[in-house]
């Protein structure tokens, strides 16, 4: 049962390494609890206080404090410098001069470029102080430029460590406790008054003057730091890091499914922690946690994390792993190329969202909206969860000026996937048998040893999914198999199979491609599919009916496989009259070119009387991948496609009477064609 820790005092309690899945602590005040290593999957603080003890808060304003006091005799210092310029001696103005520009110099680096920049002027004019001074010994106004040198260094050293201390002071105590300003100003006036207390009015007032400029200059820099600003993220950094000391640890633990709604996280360290679909709706000074690599330190991600509010927010390329946005809206955000494997986006508002090349694997979109959103490569996987999915459309590209609405589906701008119609559509296929033929593809082997396969192995219930063709000779026949089978030992069966058909000879291989309807139709489908480089194969055939297969144009979108019923004949004869429409006209009137002795031979078997439909059908891919192939300008491919397209069409005759008129007109035809395409 799980422990229960609602609405108790639970400061500076040390729970390292416990088992506290699930526990319960809302309402529960965790300032300076230890919880290093606990496993908190699950567990609840909504409302939870966490950060410092109130000892620990007071020793870091005290801190800040001392820091302060440095930046004000810096400050101070640098006053003085200023002074100068009012001095009665020439060389103690130059200075003067030299120390004013060189702080305006410093303060603007800082305010433009950060203060790593700041610290980088100061080096250089150190260095550049060293070589002034090294010249002054050899001229004649030796002193005047020694004094200038002496200045510029000084000006920025005092400048550089006052505003640093001071920034640091301020953000500290920011962190801590909130009250930085007052404690810099203070700290500041009175590190002037110890300073100045013996010094002239005059002097006293310019180096009052430049004291209170460097203060607020460090308020300003610490208060910018503090908003999120990335010129000054290391002082952030350490300022944050610093008020961590001593406040509520989960370093290295793993907070899995927590609850962190409402609650209140300043100087909370949760570096190196499992923050898996992890909650912080409504989250209290999540900018003030110690998030080491965690998603939390990008400030975005934090305000959508707090908020739910990602609409038209781009997060393109952001490692969201595993991150909680359950009920986010989502709408028009952009995630491309973004890792969201492991998220929560359960009834998300993911509504024209970009998903392009975005990462899903186990993401649970359960109940998300989807209407609308671009999905071009997105990586679901078999682990991502659609259940209950909304969506009446997607866009398998993403939209560009030329083409706002790419690839929408459903096709049909009037039609709308119906509730449970999109998972089922999208949802691509794990659980098959990938057979890949990378080498001199011999389609009449292909069929035989996958029939082979099927029979030999029922329990396999193997039914063909997709065939995709890879280059030019290379086909990747996919097939279902049932969850239990071993895809290694079919895979090897298969093979061996298929290398033994293939060294038979065509005689021997067509007299097994006759006797079964399956086989010599999947034959046909795999041919048609190296001879067209274009198409895409998918179906759902039966190891009794083939006739799921269907020829699709491709769009080569991953994850989508779905069933579809072969064209009837009066489609296929319509395919294959556009093919041959392409196809330019022969020069000669006289002598017929492909594009005529295709169609005559089409015109031979759509009116033959002798030829069963389902021949017919078969022989009309032939001749539309004849059509095909003469306009593929790789000549090998093209002769590879004709001669089996015409080795496929005399075995799809030869059935016939001698002297039907189909079998006259193709003893006459296909000659010609052979010639044409080069075969002899």
């Amino acid at each position: 049962m799980a422990l229960d820790f609602s609405g108790q005092n639970l400061r500076g309690r040390n729970f390292k390494g416990h088992n506290l899945a699930g526990a319960n602590f809302i309402y529960a005040d965790i300032r300076g609890a230890n919880f290093s290593g606990a496993n908190l999957t699950g567990a609840n603080f909504n409302h939870a206080k966490a950060g410092l003890q109130r000892r620990w808060a007071i020793a870091l304003v005290i801190v800040s404090f001392f820091l302060s006091v440095l930046s004000g005799f810096l400050s101070a210092f640098n006053g003085y410098l200023v002074s100068l310029i009012f001095s009665s001696s020439s060389n103690s103005k130059l200075a003067g001069w030299f120390a004013l520009i060189t702080l305006i110099a410093f303060f603007f680096i800082i305010i433009r470029q950060g203060i790593i920049a700041g610290l980088g002027a100061v080096t250089v004019a150190f260095v550049v102080a060293i070589f002034v001074v090294a010249a002054a010994v050899a001229s004649a106004d030796g002193a005047s430029a020694a004094a200038a040198a002496a200045a510029v260094a000084g000006a920025f050293a005092a400048a550089s460590t006052g505003a640093a201390a001071g920034a640091g002071a301020a953000a500290v105590a920011g962190a801590a406790s909130g009250a930085f300003a007052a404690t810099a100003a203070v700290a500041g006036a009175g590190a002037f008054d110890a300073a100045f207390a013996e010094a002239g009015a005059f002097t006293k007032a310019a180096a009052f003057a430049v004291a209170v400029a460097g203060t607020l200059f460090s308020i300003y820099i610490s208060w910018r730091a503090m908003k999120g600003d990335q010129k000054h993220s290391l002082i952030r950094n350490i300022a944050i890091a610093f008020a961590a000391i001593g406040g509520t640890s989960f370093r290295y633990t793993d907070l899995t499914g927590a609850d962190f709604s409402q609650a209140t996280l300043k100087s909370t360290d949760f570096r190196n922690t499992i923050l898996i679909c992890s909650c912080w709706h409504q989250a209290k000074m999540l900018d003030r946690v110690r998030p080491g690599s965690t998603y939390l330190q990008n400030t975005q991600i934090r305000q959508l994390l707090v908020t739910g509010l990602g609409q038209d927010k781009n997060f393109d390329r952001e490692n969201l792993q595993g991150i909680n946005l359950q009920a986010a809206n989502l709408a028009d955000a952009s995630f491309i190329g973004a890792d969201l494997s492991e998220a929560n986006l359960q009834d998300a508002d993911l509504s024209r969202a970009k998903l392009k090349q975005t990462q899903l694997d186990g993401t649970d979109l359960t109940g998300a909206t989807l209407t609308g959103a671009f999905i071009e490569d997105w990586g679901i996987t078999n682990t991502t969860k659609l259940n209950g999915v909304r969506c009446e459309y997607v866009f398998m590209r993403v939209p560009t000026k030329e083409n706002p609405v790419p690839l929408r589906k459903p096709d049909n701008e009037e039609e709308k996937f119906k509730d449970g119609d999109f998972a089922d559509f999208i949802k691509p296929i794990f659980d098959t048998l990938d057979l890949y033929h990378n080498q001199g593809v011999d389609p009449r082997a292909v069929a035989i040893a996958f029939k082979n396969l099927a029979q030999n192995h029922p329990e396999a219930e193997l039914e063909i999914a997709a065939m995709e063709k890879r280059g030019d000779d290379k086909i990747l026949l996919r097939a279902k198999t049932a969850a239990d089978s071993d895809k290694s030992q079919l895979s090897a069966e298969y093979f061996d199979d298929y290398n033994r058909l293939k060294a038979l000879s065509q005689s021997q291989q067509l007299l097994l491609v006759e006797k079964d309807s399956f086989i010599s139709q999947l034959v046909t489908t795999i041919q048609v599919g190296l001879g067209q480089s274009k198409y895409h194969i998918q179906g759902n055939p039966t190891m009794s009916d083939i006739s799921g297969i269907s020829i699709q144009g491709s769009s080569n979108v991953s994850g989508i496989a779905g069933n579809s019923s072969v064209a009837n004949l009066g489609t296929i004869s319509g395919n294959v009259s556009i093919a041959l429409n392409q196809l330019p006209d022969a020069p000669d009137t006289e002598k017929p070119g492909i594009k005529e002795l295709l169609t005559q031979l089409q015109e031979a078997i759509s009116q033959s009387a002798d030829l069963p439909e389902t021949d017919k059908a078969d022989a009309l891919i032939q001749i539309q991948a004849l059509a095909e192939a003469s306009k593929n300008p790789q000549e090998s491919t093209k002769q590879k496609t004709a001669k089996n397209a015409v080795t496929m069409l005399k075995g799809i005759f030869s059935g016939l009477p001698a002297v039907a008129s189909l079998v006259e007109a193709a003893n006459k035809l296909l000659p010609a064609i052979s010639k044409l395409f080069g075969l002899g």
